[in-house]
């Protein structure tokens, strides 16, 4: 900074250090008119880039960045004029004042560019490297850029107005425990997000089991977001199910699409004890081979699960290629399954109860004795 207010200085004493009022009004008109050429000068060679942005494929350049340095070279041509317009006017009491105030508002545009730098490394970086350190740690970056930012332009902003830190600092740190125990549950929230965005249980857009579902609904659904306070998952119901973090960490999740969308399925079928097993097995596997999302291979397959109480229980196990459609491949087979069984005269019990009435002959009477009289 120093060095380019060495060169303002040099673009002011060009008109000479003691100059008159009417010249430093002719002087501050030149540099506005200088500075709104160069304005033009710089939006039109950023119109032509953004509207040949397509052709830059090699470094895939996004259409947000010229609109951020669009605002990045109004801010820097604003603090210019204003630089040389305090210099003429030897109104050097709000200098310090006008720097703080422009590093502030730069911050919202940088924060924008940090968000599309972060952005363009995680799609062309992290994405091609074996590790997931560079995952978590681009993550964490966006996740907490915009405090970073601001919180960086404040400290600098109060240093350039001479302002000393220190003891701010200080206040917050102690601020910050005792914040710390008054909100020591939504702090817990905040480490286990932080603990969940590095660990990767789920990620956005999995399939996993949901146990604090509505009584009756759905009990398992896709993570839609992922926050530093609660996780969002929205269950088959279309309901958006809110879990504070916290309690995500202490459960035990169950993720069918953490490795593959390709899962098996278990479908109970009982059979009764007369029927025929083996074309009951046959009939099964016949009837989930109708069905195309159910995969050739591993081939469907039936097993003798248990015998029970009226009936000998089998079991379907197939394989499916999306997750999704467990519970319609549950209730296609149990469908097909009955149709089938129905045809090929193959009995599903119910339990039943044989009641026996047993008729016993009535017990003849005896007759009383009489009692003597005392």
């Amino acid at each position: 900074m120093e060095s380019v207010t060495r060169y303002l200085d040099w673009l002011i004493s060009f008109f000479g250090t003691e100059a008159s009022l009417s010249k430093s009004a002719a002087s501050a008109a030149l540099t506005i008119l200088a500075g709104t050429i160069f304005w033009f000068i710089a939006k039109r060679i950023l119109t032509l880039l953004e509207n040949n942005a397509d052709l830059l494929k090699r470094i895939q350049v996004k259409r947000e960045l010229f609109a951020v340095l669009r605002k990045i070279t109004g801010i820097v041509l604003i603090w210019m004029v204003g630089v040389i317009w305090i210099r003429l006017f030897h109104i050097t009491a709000v200098e310090k004042m006008f720097h703080a105030v422009l590093i502030v508002i730069a911050a919202t545009p940088i924060k924008s560019l940090l968000l599309i730098v972060l952005g363009y490394l995680e799609q062309n970086l992290a994405a091609r490297t074996e590790t997931n350190l560079d995952n978590i740690v681009i993550d964490l970056l966006n996740k907490f850029s915009g405090a970073i930012v601001y919180a960086t332009a404040v400290v600098i902003a109060l240093d350039v107005m001479g302002v000393n830190v220190m003891p701010f600092i200080a206040g917050a740190g102690v601020m910050g425990v005792a914040v710390g125990f008054a909100a020591k549950d939504t702090l817990s929230n905040l480490i286990a997000g932080i603990l969940l965005i590095i660990d990767r249980p789920f990620e956005i857009g999995d399939r996993i089991e949901v146990w604090s579902a509505p009584a009756g609904s759905a009990t398992w659904g896709d993570v839609i977001d992922i926050g530093l306070r609660a996780t969002r998952i929205k269950t088959t119901d279309n309901i958006v199910v809110i879990i504070p973090n916290n309690e995500i960490m202490t459960r035990d999740i169950v993720n069918y699409t953490i490795l593959s969308s390709s899962i098996r399925v278990r479908v109970n079928i009982g059979i009764a004890y007369d029927a025929d097993i083996a074309k009951a097995k046959q009939l099964i596997i016949q009837a989930a081979q109708t069905a195309d999302w159910i995969l050739a291979h591993p081939a469907p397959k039936v097993v003798v699960r248990n015998f029970g109480d009226s009936s000998v229980g089998l079991q379907l196990r197939v394989w499916i290629q999306d997750a999704r459609k467990r519970m319609d491949t549950i209730s296609h087979v149990t469908d097909t399954v009955k149709t089938v069984f129905d045809q090929n005269g193959i009995e599903i019990p119910y339990p039943k109860r044989d009641i026996t009435i047993v008729r016993h002959p009535p017990v003849p009477s005896r007759p009383k004795k009489d009692t003597p009289a005392p």
